[in-house]
């Protein structure tokens, strides 16, 4: 079992090679509901020996284990069933990944559905790796393979626990990798709760591992190991780049998907409701834990002061409450580090621009990291709050003076992950659109994400992709195959 309960507290060990066991230290961390700040679990806290133990359990998965002969086709329905399993728990599910990580309850049930529509997907791609043949001038024939890179280390943000481990592992078992998976330490727990279905559904022991705790630690291991072929990563830029400099030791593989600034674009044409509506649910959904935030939303300047209010007014009706309470908007962020550092930027803002709504705690909450929706305007873009990521309920409302001024602002930043621009101009948006230097350009709309179509940013914002085939495509190798037809000697000497 995953885990064991003691007075209302569950413990939960590592999963490796097929079974729980604690860490090497015995050491273990809590885990909080953040609404209450209370411990609602104990963790296993995995060190570099743990690491190596998993690394060496999926190299041997790979290299020799059962996973290394399964077909394309049963890798595809191990997905299926893995899916399956998903929305029989779904409900158990998304009531953890609430309480564990803060969010609303209906968007939690919106993730685990999403996180089933994952497997399937990849599920059915998992059939679809495809080789090519290479026209060469030679009596010969040149081919290419498509194989799994080898094991994966995964290391997987806060914000979306479950469905993020789902975008690195779904694509990594249809290509026939085997994994590390290291949760984030704050939100382990839905993801050691989907590993009790592992075995259930025919994933041998050492196919998928996981390990709990800090990224100093064990994600730094991971990154280090020379056992791992590639490393897959969400969370900060800075981290990102301490990933990178650690990989660049044995030259692993590495796809980042890192933070973002993201403009959220409105011109004086756009519908009115639907972009105040797309402006709030774009900076606000997920308490702003999100790293495609709109978080810098630009507003041409004849709307401008109207744009505003219109925001502030709409703003005062976000139902901020408890996670499981199913009208809740707003809940909790995820930990007292991260209400201790949206908080200093709150402060820090009120120097920098001018506070529209909000700016500190809800006073009706005497427990839990709550943050009020706060919306600052007249900010500059040279401001702190509008270049560094907050990873919170703030939004930095900026004027521009017309299309050029737009495409100005929203670039000048070091990050590239999301865009939107909203106007009813169809050749004005396709303008807009090609000169965004940014991987995702929502068009009158803010934050739909689809399974089959390309996540990742430019900049500071990471490189590689996820989901779709691009994502697929980041867990194989290449390798070219020439057979000689010519049975005449190379007449070398």
């Amino acid at each position: 079992m995953s885990s064991s309960a003691t007075a209302g507290i569950r413990t939960y060990k590592n999963y490796v090679n097929g079974e729980w066991v604690a860490s090497a230290s015995g050491q273990t961390f809590p885990v909080y509901d953040p609404s209450t700040e209370e411990v609602i679990a104990e963790v296993a806290a995995a060190g570099a020996a743990d690491v190596d133990l998993a690394v060496k359990a999926a190299r041997a998965a790979f290299d020799s284990g059962p996973w290394a002969t399964t077909t394309a086709q049963d890798r595809g329905r191990v997905l299926f069933k893995l899916a399956e399993k998903i929305r029989q728990n779904s409900p158990q599910l998304a009531e953890i990944e609430c309480r564990n990580t803060g969010k609303p309850i209906v968007e939690a049930e919106y993730d685990i559905a999403d996180v089933a529509t994952c497997f399937e997907y990849y599920g059915g791609l998992a059939t679809k790796v495809l080789g090519s043949v290479n026209p060469v001038p030679a009596n010969a024939l040149s081919f290419t393979l498509r194989e799994p890179v080898g094991v994966a280390g995964q290391i997987i943000p806060w914000n979306y626990p479950l469905l993020m481990a789902a975008w690195k592992l779904a694509p990594a078992l249809a290509a026939g990798c085997t994994c590390v998976l290291k949760p984030a330490e704050q939100t382990p727990l839905t993801a050691l709760e989907f590993a009790n279905c592992f075995g259930e559904v025919g994933l041998p022991p050492g196919v998928v591992n996981i390990l709990n705790g800090p990224g100093e630690t064990a994600g730094a291991a991971l990154v280090a190991h020379p056992g791992v072929d590639k490393i897959a990563f969400t969370g900060s830029a800075a981290v990102g780049k301490i990933i990178v400099k650690s990989a660049a030791d044995t030259l692993k593989r590495v796809t980042l998907e890192l933070g973002g600034k993201s403009p959220n674009i409105f011109f004086t044409d756009a519908d009115w409701e639907a972009s105040i509506d797309g402006a709030l649910f774009g900076v606000f959904i997920n308490q702003g834990e999100v790293c495609s935030a709109g978080s810098r939303i630009l507003v041409e300047k004849k709307i401008y002061s109207k744009f505003v209010e219109a925001m502030t007014e709409k703003a005062k009706r976000i139902k901020l409450g408890a996670p499981l309470e199913r009208d809740t908007k707003m809940g909790p962020l995820v930990s007292k580090e991260q209400y201790d550092r949206v908080s200093s930027y709150l402060e820090l803002g009120k120097k920098e621009a001018k506070v529209a709504i909000g700016g500190g705690r809800p006073k009706q909450f005497g427990k839990g990291y709550y943050v009020e929706p706060t919306i600052f305007y007249d900010v500059d873009n040279t401001a702190r709050i509008a270049r560094e990521e907050i990873f919170g309920p703030v939004a930095s409302v900026i004027p521009f003076d017309g299309e050029a001024d737009a495409i100005r602002i929203a670039n000048d930043t070091p990050y590239g992950l999301a865009a939107a621009v909203w106007t009813r101009d169809i050749y004005k948006a396709f303008r807009v659109v090609k000169s965004l230097r940014a991987g995702i350009v929502w068009v009158n709309h803010m934050q739909p994400t689809y399974v089959e179509a390309p996540w990742g940013g430019y900049k500071q914002s990471g490189f590689g992709r996820e989901l779709g085939p691009w994502g697929l495509e980041e867990y194989l190798e290449t390798k070219q195959v020439f057979v000689n037809l010519d049975e005449t000697p190379i007449g070398w000497y």
